[in-house]
């Protein structure tokens, strides 16, 4: 049965297939009454039919609406309409855990938060004498809030009222079709106990059992159970145990393989008795699974994956030893560091924006190391890892977070997101604003007495805030005549009054010496130089650290005099630099526990051909350090911003040579294409903040500065006639964040504001005729797209669903592309007649989109995307942990 878009079942409009099995069809649709989306399984025929089914799956329906949690996927409603049963649930975003696991193994990490999230999903059902019965990969969805569990009990509901038959009724027929197909017992019997084979009654133990074969192939990568052909797979569950998870992931913790091996075993009363033993004993050997019998420790100096690997094990205990040994008093006998290795986050489609490895940061106590990272879902947020433990665990209420720093009695993490500057505690609770900042926002610091310090853009001074909220107030004034264009990293010394920060200029290499680290003063204009460098500061110990070059040096600083003494020591070479942000990835506790990453300068990317399933089909560019790519209006060429530290260039597609551009040592950037593809426009930050400049792709030479503002001005648009420039305005000093402005390319040449408004709007795009425009706004919280007709904005309609950004039109005007938060590339079907009508988001392919969401553009036809992504080689080198013992 296939039912056609728009079609009714109830008030559930039917908007689109999602899926098919022997359990029945699922859409998605919409509940016309409360204007949600929701989604709706079909029924098979053979089970709707009987009566007897019918009235049984109405009473278990019931029951399991009944569970309210927030790992079960949530059953709304059931319905009938001539003749056809209906179920309708929660609709969810994301990937299957059979999906991801066609990928390999989950990291352990991971494997563990969604073992504890099912688990405490399965005692939440059990305790309501509910079993789940199918559980499955399959039946295991992965959102951006966690595991979500599907189908709970609808197995037993609609199955036939019928003795199980046993054994003997199983085919046996080697290679027969998918072994996990629905609606027989056979459906999913690699994840079934021993006693659902034998057709026994299935219990919450069963459900256990299920949870070990599912924990397992999550650990590995593998099933639990593997044969040759079906009979011997039964035979397997029933007789045999799994290869130990160590003899596979030989780095992963013996309390695993106990904690799993009671799962699987055979009878139902050698099993843990409650998922809440389960997840109890998850939760240990994530908190403090190290001690629970890790591998021994390892300290040698490895490269790429073996290094990585030896070192996974090892980094908590050594760490948690390392930082018990340097708070000890020891006898004046020989000493030497000790060091620990722990694989770095997954920073992969965020390390530019300063919100990856970058943001490492380690507690004032030396208790937790926190970062910035893409979860599994591919949205960034912050993560909170114990130095003595092996898993980091997700902060709540901290997505799109950049540049954390810590209370002075390590109890809480304050960070920008979203425009805002906030504070969460480490022991939960709701994330609470302290005041506006704009997403330029650069790096803060914590007194004891309350205040905090912080950059509230990459070209402004220093402010103060009191950490219980209010209004900025400035504190330190930008020395216009020395060219300073920038004051950042702010950190305070223990008397809570003064305080270091860098004051520079963006636009200068290392070399130029006009970068320093001054001594400022609360209440105070005066300000000290106290050394050379172009580098983030941390006072620890004693010693002030920052990056000299590329290494990391330890120079001893007496706080009460204010003065440096001796010559710089380093301590680690090749740290990881971030040129454009003036940042080494290194952070260092009060307790004597330093973190550092060493690696390359830039993150390494690829130019990737894609098509609308996501199928690479064409690579445009080696790896190397790209940001933007703009395609010309023919698709014959592409603008592309290299890191050099910011220049385009132009890649000829048909031939397949490159040409550079721009040559100004400053960032040129923000490349838009006019009409006729005769002409760039860019921004150029040489005069310490982005200003709009155009030039012939050939020909003469000279460039034109269009328009003439003073605020920081980026082009996202040329309209379809030429006549107008579409530019986002920035003025981190007005009462606005960013503007979407217009500026005339011919005529009267005066620009006026577009969309100007307290929230921050960006990314326009004109529709190829040019009576409607596509931009990003965060009026809701959240970047949003929204369409617009131009120049009149009377009204607007809401494109993306649940976030989303960078908007793309493609050439006929009938389709507009946006990536979402977790860097899915999504597709919407408009109409634009008299009046703008949009369809529903479709999801097209999940991206590894480096850098910004906008690093990717769409040929005229929609059907190949060029995306910007991160090098599938470049691995981080791990996180070192150092303690002197």
């Amino acid at each position: 049965m296939t039912i056609a878009a728009g079609s009714r079942l109830g008030p559930y409009e039917i908007l689109a297939p999602l899926g098919a099995g022997g359990m029945g069809e699922v859409y998605r649709a919409r509940d016309t009454r409360l204007e949600r989306t929701v989604a709706i399984k079909v029924l098979p025929q053979h089970l709707s039919s009987s009566s007897e089914v019918r009235q049984r799956f109405e009473r278990e329906a019931k029951t399991i609406s009944a569970l309210s949690h927030p790992h079960i996927c949530a059953l709304y409603d059931v319905g009938n309409q001539d003749g056809v049963e209906f179920l309708v649930m929660e609709y969810l975003e994301g990937e299957t855990l059979a999906d991801r696991l066609s990928k390999g193994p989950l990291p352990l990490e991971q494997t563990l938060r969604y073992g504890i999230e099912i688990a405490g999903a399965l005692d939440k059902a059990h305790r309501q004498g509910i079993v789940h019965r199918d559980l499955k990969p399959g039946n295991v969805m992965l959102t951006k809030s966690g595991v979500k569990l599907l189908d709970f009990g609808l197995a037993k509901a609609m199955a036939p009222a019928q003795p199980q038959s046993g054994l003997t009724s199983l085919p046996t027929m080697a290679g027969a079709p998918n072994l996990t197909q629905e609606g027989t017992i056979l459906g999913t019997f690699q994840y079934m106990s021993p006693e659902q084979l034998e057709g026994k009654e299935a219990d919450a133990r069963s459900d256990i059992f299920a949870l070990g074969a599912v924990l397992y192939e999550m650990a590995t990568g593998k099933k639990a159970f593997t044969a040759a052909n079906q009979a011997s797979l039964i035979g397997a569950i029933l007789h045999t145990d799994p290869a130990p998870i160590s003899s596979v992931q030989p780095m992963s913790p013996p309390a695993l393989d106990r904690t799993l091996k009671t799962c699987l075993a055979k009878d139902p009363d050698d099993r843990w008795q409650s998922a809440h033993d389960v997840a109890s004993e998850l939760r240990w050997i994530a908190e403090a699974g190290s001690q629970a019998g890790a591998p021994a420790v390892v300290v040698s100096r490895r490269r790429g994956r073996e290094r990585m690997a030896l070192a996974l094990a090892a980094a908590a205990t050594l760490a948690a030893f390392a930082l018990a040994a340097a708070l000890r008093r020891r006898p004046a006998e020989a000493r030497f560091p000790l060091r620990a290795f722990i694989p770095a986050p997954k920073t992969a489609a965020f390390a530019f924006e300063g919100a990856g490895a970058g943001s490492l940061t380690v507690s004032p106590d030396g208790r937790y190391l926190t970062f910035s990272a893409a979860g599994a879902d591919g949205a960034s947020k912050l993560w909170l890892r114990p130095v003595g433990a092996l898993a980091a665990e997700p902060i709540l209420g901290t997505d799109d977070a950049q540049y954390p720093f810590w209370s002075p009695d390590s109890r809480f993490i304050a960070f920008f997101a979203r425009g805002k500057l906030k504070k969460v505690s480490t022991t939960g609770g709701a994330a609470v604003e302290i005041c506006d900042a704009t997403s330029g926002a650069r790096s803060g610091t914590w007194s004891r007495e309350g205040v905090i310090l912080f950059s509230p853009h990459w070209r402004e001074s220093i402010h103060r805030v009191s950490a219980e909220g209010g209004s900025p107030e400035r504190v330190t004034q930008l020395d216009e005549k020395r060219g300073e264009t920038t004051h950042r990293w702010p950190w305070f010394l223990p008397d809570g009054r003064h305080f270091l920060y860098l004051a520079g200029r963006r636009h200068v290499e290392d070399t130029s010496g006009d970068n320093a680290i001054y001594i400022g003063s609360l209440g105070s204009a005066e300000r000290r130089l106290l050394v050379r460098a172009r580098s983030n500061i941390v006072y620890a110990s004693g010693f002030l650290l920052y990056v000299r070059g590329r290494e990391l040096v330890a120079h001893r600083f007496d706080p009460k005099r204010m003065a440096l003494t001796g010559e710089p020591v380093a301590i680690a070479d090749k740290i990881r630099y971030e040129t454009g942000f003036f940042q080494g990835v290194f952070s260092a506790s009060q307790t004597g526990l330093l973190a550092y990453q060493q690696g390359e300068t830039a993150t390494l990317s690829r130019l990737i051909w894609r098509d609308r399933a996501g199928k690479q089909v064409g690579v445009l560019s080696e790896a190397g350090s790209y940001w933007e790519v703009r395609l010309s209006p023919d698709a014959r060429s592409a603008a592309v911003v290299m890191a050099d530290p910011g220049d385009i260039w132009l890649f000829d597609l048909l031939r397949g040579i490159r040409t550079r551009f721009t040559f100004d040592p400053t960032v040129e950037a923000y490349p838009l294409w006019s009409p006729d593809g005769k002409t760039i426009f860019y921004s150029s930050d040489r005069s310490g903040f982005f200003q709009i400049y155009s030039r012939r792709v050939s020909g003469a030479s000279g460039e034109e500065r269009v328009p003439r503002g003073n605020k920081n001005e980026t082009g996202t648009d040329i309209s379809p006639d030429g006549r107008w420039l579409l530019y986002e305005r920035e003025d981190p000093k007005g009462k606005n964040r960013t503007d979407l402005w217009v500026f005339p390319l011919s005529g009267e040449k005066k620009a006026a504001p577009l969309l100007e408004t307290p929230f921050s709007e960006g990314d326009g795009r004109f529709s190829p005729d040019g009576r409607w425009l596509a931009y990003v706004s965060d009026e809701s919280g959240r970047n949003e797209v929204y369409v617009a007709p131009f120049p009149r904005r009377e009204e607007k309609w809401q494109i993306s669903i649940g976030g989303g950004s960078a908007p793309r039109w493609r050439g006929d005007g009938k389709e507009i592309f946006y990536v979402a938060g977790n860097r899915n590339v999504y597709a919407v079907e408009v109409a634009s007649g008299e009046s703008f009508q949009p369809g529903t988001p479709r999801l097209l392919f999940s991206t590894r989109i480096f850098g910004n969401p906008s690093y990717y553009d769409v040929t005229p036809d929609g059907q190949k995307f060029i995306v910007n992504e991160l090098n599938t080689a470049d691995e981080s080198e791990p996180i070192t942990l150092v303690v002197k013992k």
